[in-house]
């Protein structure tokens, strides 16, 4: 474990305060532009489309009734609870865990402000083609989606070079 925080992973963590600004301001400006539903084209497959969320990714649990909120609630601060605490106790070098933590955190803590301020989740992305759209989403969404996809990553590449590190070790021992 690092020896003190500007050796470990949280000295990433600017990163959650970038991702949570872009994201609060950028849902800031849809609820002060945009009502309910209103869409703007901006590309022959992009709209800006303001919908509300009361669910998880893709309206999971959208219309339990209201207790949905608060279980996400609970499992946005138990993930940053505990992504923050690996980032405290793994090295600064290891950039991709850092920043896919760090992505997590701060697309978690946006959505976690938007449950507790409105009781949903601001979402105004919205990609299609021809008359299949994909579910709206915002710019936590991303850094969450994003950000996992790289710990599975990580996972992948960090087994092979482990692999091959322990193949070397024990090819440079044999030749001892």
């Amino acid at each position: 474990m690092p020896s003190n925080w500007k050796e470990s992973g949280l000295r990433w963590y600017w990163i959650v305060v970038v991702i949570f600004i872009a994201d609060q301001i950028s849902k800031q400006w849809v609820l002060a532009n945009f009502d309910l539903y209103e869409s703007v084209k901006l590309l022959p497959f992009f709209n800006f489309t303001y919908v509300r969320n009361y669910g998880a990714a893709f309206s999971f649990l959208s219309d339990a009734g209201g207790w949905q909120k608060w279980l996400f609630t609970f499992i946005a601060i138990g993930f940053s609870t505990l992504l923050t605490v690996w980032l405290r106790r793994q090295h600064t070098g290891l950039w991709r865990l850092n920043l896919a933590y760090t992505l997590v955190i701060g697309g978690a803590l946006g959505n976690l402000i938007d449950r507790l301020q409105h009781g949903y989740v601001v979402d105004f992305l919205d990609f299609y083609w021809k008359s299949s759209h994909f579910p709206a989403f915002n710019i936590a969404d991303s850094a969450i989606c994003v950000g996992a996809a790289l710990i599975i990553l990580d996972s992948f590449i960090s087994d092979r070079d482990e692999k091959k590190k322990k193949e070397q070790d024990e090819n440079s021992t044999a030749k001892e």
